[in-house]
């Protein structure tokens, strides 16, 4: 059974920056792309960004726009989402899965409890 453990979320302010992370066990957690996602307050889930199994190939939604960054460390299967100039409609609970590839939506896990972010003055 795969556990997934989202964590380092919490109340910034707009402008602040934030580090998340994904650790994985039960799975070889090298053999698997990773992604975020995100569900805002009322929204339905959507793609936040993605890195390749084995490289450090990554995809970014369009809303990204250069601010966040996904890493990964396959010796402490973590994936990371580092987190800059974050604005109030960043706010919302962030998952991480394994995906079918770094280009695919499809998820290949159940979800985590995820962890929130919020982004408020």
């Amino acid at each position: 059974q795969v556990y997934v453990a989202e964590s380092g979320g919490g109340l910034v302010q707009p402008g602040d920056s934030l580090t998340l992370s994904c650790a994985v066990s039960g799975r070889t957690f090298r053999n698997y792309a990773m992604g975020w996602f995100r569900q805002g307050p009322g929204k339905e889930r959507e793609f936040v960004a993605s890195i390749a199994a084995s490289s450090d190939a990554t995809h970014y939604a369009d809303f990204v726009a250069g601010r966040f960054t996904i890493l990964r460390d396959n010796n402490k299967s973590t994936v990371y989402l580092q987190m800059n100039s974050l604005k109030p409609e960043d706010t919302a609970v962030y998952l991480c899965n394994a995906l079918a590839n770094r280009l695919s939506s499809m998820t290949l896990w159940d979800w985590g409890q995820g962890t929130p972010v919020t982004v408020s003055s």
